[in-house]
């Protein structure tokens, strides 16, 4: 079996991103994992003391993906080595063979921060650890997080998201529903699936595709991600 991994900041940076492709992996019996660095909100006014990380995991859950969370807050961490430590030690355990990190220039801190400690970790968690054992993904691909955040990016990837459209934007409004306490409305955008929607539609018309998600990859070739 074969694991993928998308790693992020927040709590909804994967679901809002990738949502498309992780639920293509599922359906290809893939193990799926989110790595969401942040996982303490008590510094967030929005979280209300509510259990953010819980109710990821538990939407997460019911779509066949593991969402795991770090102890870091938000704007308090930085590339450091002991957070890359900590960073290498998860992904060391998940054992990726493909992964997924946020786009390294951005307008929020907390995505800067969190794509240095991705890429850091999935190519050299070895050398951190001193554990000769590890293997880096066979494929790291890079992708953004919308308008009025990620800054610079250019795909030179695209995968055609159109038949798990409708399951990716009700997981994310379902999530961002509670966290804005709300009442989920199948159907019905909010802020977060109206933005992505403009955004998969555009990287769908530039690859021929109702929906699509686009990635960077260092390697300019052909490629078939799952």
């Amino acid at each position: 079996m074969k694991t993928i991994l998308a790693m992020g900041a927040h709590y909804d940076d994967c679901i809002f991103g990738v949502p498309g492709i992780l639920l293509q992996a599922v359906r290809k019996n893939y193990r799926v994992v989110t790595l969401h660095m942040i996982g303490d909100y008590t510094n967030w006014p929005p979280a209300g003391g509510r259990a953010v990380a819980k109710m990821t995991a538990e939407l997460s859950a019911d779509r066949g993906v593991e969402a795991k969370f770090l102890d870091f807050a938000s704007h308090r961490f930085d590339a450091r080595l002991e957070n890359q430590i900590v960073v290498a030690e998860a992904v060391a355990k998940i054992k990726p063979d493909i992964a997924f990190a946020l786009w390294k220039e951005d307008n929020h801190n907390d995505h800067m921060v969190a794509s240095e400690l991705s890429r850091i970790a999935l190519r050299h968690a070895g050398r951190i650890l001193g554990d000769e054992s590890y293997r880096p993904p066979r494929d790291i691909y890079f992708y953004d997080n919308g308008p009025r955040h990620t800054i610079g990016f250019q795909p030179n990837t695209f995968v055609d998201v159109s038949e798990e459209w409708d399951e990716a934007m009700e997981w994310l409004g379902k999530l961002n529903s509670w966290v804005s306490e709300k009442q989920y409305e199948k159907g019905k955008t909010i802020g977060s699936t109206t933005t992505k929607e403009t955004l998969a539609r555009y990287r769908g018309a530039t690859c021929g595709a109702r929906y699509a998600e686009a990635f960077w990859n260092p390697g300019f070739r052909k490629a078939d991600i799952l």
